[in-house]
């Protein structure tokens, strides 16, 4: 199966292409644009380095939030136009799902988080289970102190790792999660290779989306919607 799996959701987004669960291309950049403004550029020198072409693709796979409302609009808008046109399925992905399944820890709760930016980060509880992870409940947006007391309420006395790929977030909260002894995994912010691996993953669990089924998480309210008035 050829894979195109596509992050849009952060400045430092990230393309790549697999063949089944082995990646054979991957492009990822950092700069203060979002990366969607730069997508397509990296999209033409991957296919031309690998001599493909977008409709010999079985899947798209993309990151379906949390992250930039731009960015993630762009990339959902690209996976879903190329699988409409191509007849081909398409997988989103979580991006905090992306981040839990890099961690090594074997802890059996793993607690993925980012900069949300406004002063609150994005985190989601994920469980270790037969078929890989699960989420519990709903990924969520809250200001750290939130975050700590989710913690301590979900969480409880059992074993957990904390995973991220921006430590700055981990200094700002250090003192409080070393009194819970928690295990803290810095992992990479590259996440097109895992959206592609787990979009493969539900391929051959059949669990994938159409171009019309498929919509963003956004986790956090626009700030057209937190700004609406009702006349």
């Amino acid at each position: 199966m050829l894979i195109l799996a596509l992050d849009t959701s952060s400045p430092a987004g990230s393309l790549a292409i697999l063949r089944d669960e082995k990646v054979i291309g991957v492009v990822s950049t950092w700069a203060d644009e979002t990366y969607s403004a730069r997508m397509f550029r990296h999209l033409e020198f991957l296919l031309r380095e690998l001599s493909l072409d977008l409709k010999q693709f079985d899947l798209f796979a993309v990151a379906a939030g949390p992250g930039s409302f731009t960015g993630l609009r762009v990339g959902l808008t690209a996976a879903k136009g190329w699988a409409e046109v191509y007849k081909k399925p398409v997988a989103g992905v979580s991006g905090l799902e992306a981040i839990a399944v890099q961690a090594h820890s074997t802890a059996p709760l793993l607690i993925p988080i980012l900069d949300a930016r406004r002063g609150q980060i994005y985190f989601g509880f994920y469980r270790r289970g037969a078929d890989g992870l699960a989420l519990e409940g709903e990924e969520c947006v809250m200001t750290p102190e939130e975050f700590l007391e989710a913690l301590r309420t979900k969480a409880g006395d059992a074993d957990f790792t904390i995973v991220t790929p921006q430590p700055e977030i981990i200094s700002k909260l250090k003192s409080q999660i070393e009194k819970r002894a928690a295990c803290v995994e810095l992992v990479s912010s590259v996440l097109a290779p895992l959206i592609g691996e787990l979009g493969y993953q539900r391929a051959q669990r059949g669990q994938l989306s159409d171009a019309l089924s498929l919509d963003a998480n956004y986790v956090r309210r626009s700030d057209a919607e937190l700004h609406w008035k009702v006349p």
